[in-house]
């Protein structure tokens, strides 16, 4: 039999990132990666006992397990190397727990994790990422008051930028908005005569379904729903594998599907309680009786909803971006002029550029035909609840709260407004 790998320290921390970014993008917790490594080879490799970023010996250590976190309900990621060592035969007392989030120090579905390395015998734990979930955090001051040496902020940067919308929304308290946006080069999603399907090209289509395979929820309003009958279903042109069971066409994820408006929806809509949705193999439907942006949100993040994809047309999208709402612009942009018809935002309010919201270029890639714009705002991280915002306009004016409550939830199959797709 070979000598096992060895590696240091921070090769460990980027070999935990590249396990985690292997975990779902979608769902209630966050990907993270562990690795676990051999005992210091001297006593004075051992890391400084310390929550803050310092240094860490750059000795090879031999690696025992590795693991990651595969959504909710399964392993969290120090619990699976753990799992992985124990089926390896491996003794990891004494080891070094490299682990790019915090260890949580709660018991969900799962057990704590750092008291799983404290029975493990673990002698250091070095992560990249404190844990801002008020119900997780905690697990390294655990750690240390056991005598456990921790080491924090180690190649944090790249830690932040693999949890994204799912860090962005726990610190806030609210899903992570992306907002979607088909049109032309002026700015149109339909013709003066309504026509729009379709304004962009396959790839980009292809492209905006890999995104709702992504996503915890996708959101349209009451209007988008009455005039399009959408089915907001997550499809790909990929074959199952041998793994997976799903229906032909459909990704294997499936979000959320949202309607925000107050009317009733018709019963003939795919997306009608008892509609077609119920057996499409999409996600479940929720009706959200209100048209207020941030009670919205809040009722998605009472959810556990980290990521939300707004298609809904200009009121939602205009809505969304009023309310300062949004996090990551979309905009698939296709090589075609129309000079009239229905604009992709309405008015924002905005009396001079100086006002207008901006946004900073993240990506730009070609698909097919069409290009794709990618834009981000800085993500505030207030731990504060936003105040009341504006409405979501479905219908022109709100109106009263309904008497059964603000949500209502239900199923249905949907395409969603002319250019955002089925």
């Amino acid at each position: 039999m070979g000598a096992r790998p060895t590696l240091t320290i921070d090769a460990a921390m980027v070999r935990a990132l590249e396990l985690a970014a292997r975990g779902p993008a979608h769902g209630p917790n966050p990907r993270v990666g562990a690795v676990l490594l051999g005992p210091a080879p001297r006593p004075s490799d051992s890391l400084p006992d310390a929550a803050a970023p310092g240094p860490v010996d750059a000795s090879p250590r031999v690696v025992l397990a590795e693991g990651f976190h595969r959504g909710a309900g399964t392993l969290h990621a120090e619990a699976a190397a753990l799992a992985d060592a124990r089926e390896r035969g491996v003794d990891v007392r004494g080891a070094t727990a490299v682990v790019t989030l915090e260890p949580c120090d709660h018991a969900g579905r799962t057990g704590p994790c750092a008291q799983a390395l404290l029975d493990a015998g673990v002698a250091e734990v070095v992560y990249a990422v404190a844990d801002p979930n008020p119900v997780a955090a905690g697990g390294g001051d655990r750690l240390r008051a056991a005598g456990v040496r921790v080491a924090a902020g180690l190649r944090e940067a790249e830690g932040e930028r693999l949890l994204g919308p799912w860090l962005v929304a726990v610190r806030r308290g609210r899903p992570y908005v992306t907002l979607k946006l088909a049109s032309t080069l002026d700015g149109r999603v339909a013709a003066a005569d309504g026509t729009s399907q379709w304004i962009t090209g396959p790839a980009a289509r292809e492209h905006a379904h890999r995104v709702r395979a992504q996503v915890d929820a996708i959101l349209v309003g009451t209007g988008t729903v009455v005039a399009d009958d959408p089915s907001l279903t997550a499809r790909t042109t990929s074959p199952a594998s041998a793994a997976e069971e799903r229906e032909p066409g459909l990704a294997g994820h499936q979000p959320l599907r949202v309607v925000v408006g107050l009317r009733d929806l018709p019963p003939h809509v795919r997306l009608a309680p008892g509609g077609t949705w119920t057996t499409d193999g999409g996600g479940p439907v929720l009706q959200v009786r209100t048209h207020d942006v941030r009670a919205v949100l809040a009722e998605l993040a009472a959810r556990e909803v980290r990521h939300v994809l707004v298609e809904g047309g200009p009121g939602l999208a205009t809505a969304f971006l009023a309310a300062g709402a949004v996090d990551e612009v979309h905009a698939y942009l296709a090589p075609v002029l129309l000079g009239a018809g229905l604009g992709a935002v309405g008015d924002l309010g905005v009396a001079t550029l100086a006002g207008a919201p901006r946004f900073a270029t993240h990506d730009v890639r070609r698909l097919g035909e069409d290009v794709l714009v990618v834009a981000r705002t800085v993500p505030a991280v207030s731990s504060t609840p936003p105040a009341p915002g504006p409405r979501a306009p479905d219908v022109p004016a709100p109106g009263p709260p309904t008497p059964d409550g603000p949500t209502r939830t239900h199923g249905t199959t949907h395409r969603t407004t002319p250019e955002q797709e089925s």
